[in-house]
């Protein structure tokens, strides 16, 4: 850890209140951009697409459960590969406990891959996962949502990933957040997508490290997340 200005405790009081009136007025705009985040326009999923669930087939409406909310983490794990992202791992991390009190604000999380539902179980029983995880391999979901891109698209620079182009070096599937809801008659709407940095608030442990004097710590690394291992592969610790 690198060495730090130290004071007396009425100096860093002093320093502590100037930051909390930055922390408060970023705590606002945050609000603000919420309510305008509820106040999108949505869109009609006139699409039929047909997930492999633990219980067979299942249209979108059919994922939403008894609750009229649904948010869809789309967890890169391509139908070739044995595990899925480490990256994606790290964020699923953070959702078991949170899975009840979604429900309990009438809202069903899940995730969604293209890999086949029994490559994806297997991989949930080994990180010890209960969230949701259907596979959309046989469906058009992930490049319609532009977080899965054919080699073709790519190659042409035509894909399209966080509202702008994709770089065609970048990998066929990428991470993100769609969030729909359905109405009492079943018709599904498409609510918000985020992808790129708009998903690290789903990520507990990066919030916590935020609050930390060294915080991520991944400056010098060949990339950020360069120091992440799926949760079983870290060394114990004493």
């Amino acid at each position: 850890m690198p060495l730090h200005e130290v004071t007396d405790r009425t100096t860093w009081l002093s320093h502590r209140k100037a930051l909390l009136e930055k922390e408060k007025a970023l705590t606002r705009a945050r609000d603000e951009l919420a309510a305008a985040r509820r106040m999108l326009p949505w869109v009609r999923v006139e699409k039929p697409y047909a997930f492999d669930g633990p219980h067979g087939k299942e249209s979108l409406a059919d994922l939403f459960g008894t609750r009229s909310q649904l948010i869809v983490y789309h967890f890169m794990f391509r139908p070739e590969a044995d595990a899925g992202c480490k990256s994606c791992s790290f964020w699923a991390d953070n959702w078991s406990a949170a899975v009840q009190h979604l429900e309990a604000r009438d809202t069903t999380l899940l995730a969604i891959s293209r890999a086949p539902l029994a490559k994806l179980e297997a991989f949930k029983r080994r990180l010890g996962w209960t969230f949701k995880w259907v596979s959309s391999g046989a469906s058009d979901f992930n490049y319609d949502f532009q977080v899965s891109f054919h080699d073709a698209e790519r190659e042409a620079g035509k894909a399209t990933y966080n509202y702008a182009p994709l770089p065609a070096e970048r990998s066929p599937d990428m991470p993100g957040f769609s969030v729909f809801a359905k109405d009492p008659e079943g018709t599904v709407f498409h609510t918000y997508s985020t992808f790129g940095r708009g998903i690290e608030l789903a990520n507990s442990t990066y919030q916590l490290l935020d609050l930390t004097p060294q915080g991520r710590n991944e400056a010098g690394l060949p990339h950020s997340m360069t120091w992440v291992r799926y949760h079983d592969e870290y060394p114990q610790s004493a």
